[in-house]
């Protein structure tokens, strides 16, 4: 006998005996899980199928281990941006073992484990002192949280009086208008006063290649005479 059930948002065909890997749930080696949401169980003209599950059905199973799937690798390029962003993903999966596939209501032989109780207040009294030294240390990350800002600045200082449209420039967006007002360039003349090194530590700190930067600066040049 066969049972279709459903968990961590997928669907899995399951006898007795059965090892398989499923989305993390809660439990240890050894412990016992239930699964109600059983869509069909039998095998041939008496299978029954829920509605959308079968009353009565319930399958047990054992937790031999918990761990994770491979890494999975995400990359991601923009194109003539000079951008390139790399990520890993490791899902968390429970192994178990099927026990028991039952029907009618049925009791299973081996009852599932039980959840771990809330502390008790003793035990929230105990950790008060521990919370307290906690707080005595947050002013001093706080300090430090504070000084970070400050550390941080921009790539160049932006002039003095009105800024001026970036975005009359071609291949300057309203997005890349912002990136570069918030690192201090917000004139057409300093597009146009680029040094190379100036050029270089924006291709190595934003989203823009040097090819971009100097189809900017003639442009750019061209409207600080108009």
């Amino acid at each position: 006998m066969f049972a279709v059930i459903k968990t961590g948002g997928k669907q899995y065909r399951v006898a007795a005996e059965d090892i398989l890997k499923i989305e993390k749930l809660d439990g240890e080696a050894g412990d016992i899980i239930e699964f109600n949401e059983v869509l069909m169980v039998g095998e041939g003209a008496d299978a029954a199928i829920g509605a959308p599950f079968v009353d009565g059905a319930l399958v047990t199973a054992e937790v031999i281990d918990q761990g994770r799937a491979r890494k999975v690798i995400a990359f991601k390029k923009r194109r003539r941006q000079n951008s390139k962003r790399t990520r890993g993903h490791r899902q968390h999966l429970t192994t178990v073992k099927i026990s028991e596939i039952l029907t009618g209501g049925a009791k299973p032989s081996k009852k599932a484990a039980a959840k771990k109780p809330a502390p008790a207040k003793e035990e929230t009294k105990a950790a008060a002192p521990k919370a307290e030294a906690k707080k005595a240390e947050a002013p001093k990350a706080a300090k430090k949280e504070e000084a970070a800002p400050a550390a941080a600045a921009t790539l160049f200082t932006a002039p003095k009086g009105e800024a001026d449209k970036l975005t009359e420039i071609k291949g300057i967006g309203p997005v890349a208008e912002k990136q570069l007002n918030e690192q201090g360039i917000t004139t057409f003349a300093q597009i146009a006063k680029l040094t190379k090194a100036d050029i270089k530590k924006v291709d190595e700190n934003m989203p823009f290649s040097a090819d971009q930067i100097a189809d900017w600066q003639e442009q750019a040049k061209a409207l600080v005479k108009k």
